[in-house]
């Protein structure tokens, strides 16, 4: 076993056991949440401490289209210095050949951060809370539907047939029968999450026609991150294995629920101890700053948490997405809720996020509100203990709008990182001039011939 190896997980290396590494997959996160790298003989990796990859990739919108150039000396192409995170090494259990995926830190030449890279964005904000003696917890949940396989963009998305030969049907939540509709993609995402060392907290049929959900176990902001990142890859990999499609956007079926992605908050002292709750168990001042910043904050920051046109079709009122910033406790009709637990088990739901989102993004985003709530002291607004479906809506609800909130919050943005905001609103921006040109089913069908 060579060094490198002996720094790698166990679960890596419980997965070798036995047999000759024979590639190395070395990726980072681009602004969508899309795996970039490349792949090389285990041999040449054991070789090699750094590798490249041009900083333009930060650049490129979701359909292979390129951004304005605003990265400084970027029309030259520069390449970033990629070092391996040994942590992070992983199975590649669909691989034909025993492969390990290894995420890489981004630095410039210079040695600072790429800033615009999502990884590093997250860790910014977790440095901020560390340099004030916190950590933060995070505890993601993963919504997505099983579809059938569709290679035609006109055609409608349309539920997977199940083992019973019938397609999957919606208005079944929790339901173990629906969930054993598609057990066997099931029995692969439960065998590659066991190769890969990730720990399932548990899996639940959704309201939608072959919606899941995956919730993963409390803990460190990046690793969840990092394991969302390689969750999607690994649930489409298993869907692929039994002729269907794993899907994580937002609303990809008309008339069915969203997918969002959940995302639970706490935060520790350097004792280790909740600072949502104090000695007596009570809620304490640290509990009701972070959701007044949630509130204050969230709505410059949907377009990280909504970044497509397709996010803002799943904030449709009384459709199981909260269109609001109301908090309550115990109250799925808030975008903001506060579980049922133990006082030292206090936390904050934020329900807001889509499953569209880049996992590391969204996750900064939502705790980089908490913490500008908690340093502010923004008291948040009366809890609502009714249904709050009728609330007003507190977020933008199209990505041009949620763009331009963004742009205007300068708190966020110097969190975040002031040349992210750049780089991010520019893709962001072509992304939707590049879906302005587009025209619809819809709009065929209605003006074509009546207007």
């Amino acid at each position: 076993m060579t060094d490198w190896l002996s720094q790698t997980p166990r679960s890596a290396r419980d997965y070798l056991d036995g047999h000759r590494l024979d590639e190395v997959e070395c990726i980072v996160s681009d602004l969508p949440g899309i795996a970039r790298g490349k792949a090389m003989p285990a041999s040449k990796f054991a070789r090699q401490r750094n590798f490249f990859m041009p900083s333009s990739i930060f650049l490129q919108t979701i359909t292979g289209d390129w951004a304005d150039d605003i990265i400084p000396e970027g029309s030259t192409e520069p390449d970033m210095i990629l070092t391996p995170d040994y942590a992070t090494a992983s199975a590649a259990p669909w691989t034909a050949d025993w492969t390990l995926q290894v995420i890489h830190d981004m630095h410039l030449q210079s040695g600072a951060p790429v800033p615009f890279a999502p990884r590093n964005v997250l860790k910014r904000v977790i440095a901020a809370y560390h340099a004030r003696g916190w950590t933060p917890v995070v505890a993601p949940e993963m919504e997505f539907y099983l579809v059938a396989r569709n290679v035609d963009p006109a055609q409608k998305i349309a539920p997977m047939t199940g083992r019973s030969g019938r397609a999957a049907a919606a208005r079944q939540a929790y339901s173990m029968s629906a969930v054993d509709e598609y057990g066997d993609v099931i029995d692969d995402i439960y065998d590659f999450a066991e190769a890969q060392g990730f720990e399932i907290d548990g899996i639940t049929q959704e309201g939608g026609a072959g919606q899941l959900e995956i919730n993963l176990r409390h803990g460190d902001p990046v690793k969840l991150a990092d394991e969302i990142f390689y969750f999607k890859r690994l649930i489409r990999e298993a869907a692929l294995r039994h002729d269907c499609f794993a899907t994580f956007m937002a609303k990809p079926i008309e008339g069915e629920p969203g997918s969002s992605m959940h995302i639970h908050h706490s935060v520790l002292d350097a004792e280790g101890c909740n600072i949502f709750t104090d000695a007596t168990g009570a809620e304490t001042p640290a509990f009701r700053t972070f959701i007044g910043g949630l509130q204050h904050h969230l709505p410059s920051a949907v377009a990280l948490l909504a970044p497509y046109v397709n996010s803002y079709r799943r904030y449709v009122r009384e459709f199981a997405a909260p269109v609001n910033l109301e908090w309550g406790r115990d109250n799925r009709t808030v975008g903001l809720r506060v579980p049922i637990s133990d006082p030292d088990a206090r936390r904050i739901e934020n329900r807001i996020a889509g499953m569209d989102c880049n996992p590391y993004l969204g996750i900064a985003a939502s705790l980089a509100c908490g913490y500008l709530g908690m340093i502010e002291a923004r008291e948040p607004r009366a809890e609502r203990t009714d249904t709050a479906y009728g609330a007003d809506g507190d977020i933008p609800r199209g990505l041009f709008d949620a763009l331009g909130v963004f742009r205007a919050n300068e708190s966020l943005q110097d969190l975040l990182d002031p040349e992210f905001g750049k780089v991010y609103a520019a893709v962001k921006e072509a992304e939707h001039s590049e879906y302005l040109q587009a025209i619809s089913p819809w709009e065929r069908e209605h003006l074509l011939i009546s207007v």
